[in-house]
């Protein structure tokens, strides 16, 4: 599905640290805590704790925090819709990669285990 050029600029200037605190009162109105919405952060990421602070504390936008991670190899395996959009037919990049995280926090918001949120591939 196609964006907006309009919403896909407003996608580069955001502000992550934000939406981190909207993120994290999403989670924890539905009973779920920081530490798993810093797991989830890691595993599409790669940041830990500390560099998810220091990027919030940097103020920095959503396509600086995107241009410094490093994805997870199964970040495809994210489907479905978010916010009105099927993330994976979300053809620019870093919008794609915003509603990647909305999508996994959603998830965690409304109870989704741990290892299906992680994707956890089962051998």
């Amino acid at each position: 599905m196609n964006t907006t050029s309009n919403h896909d600029e407003r996608m580069t200037k955001m502000k992550f640290s934000s939406v981190f605190p909207m993120y994290l009162a999403k989670v924890e109105k539905k009973g779920r805590s920081k530490d798993e919405l810093l797991q989830v952060i890691q595993w599409l990421t790669g940041f830990d704790q500390q560099t998810v602070n220091d990027l919030i504390d940097k103020n920095v936008t959503f396509e600086d925090f995107f241009n410094r991670a490093n994805l997870n190899p199964n970040v495809h395996l994210i489907t479905g819709l978010i916010c009105g959009y099927r993330v994976e037919d979300i053809e620019n990049s870093l919008t794609q990669k915003v509603r990647y995280l909305d999508k996994l926090v959603d998830e965690l918001a409304k109870g989704r285990k741990m290892d299906k949120i992680l994707r956890t591939i089962k051998s």
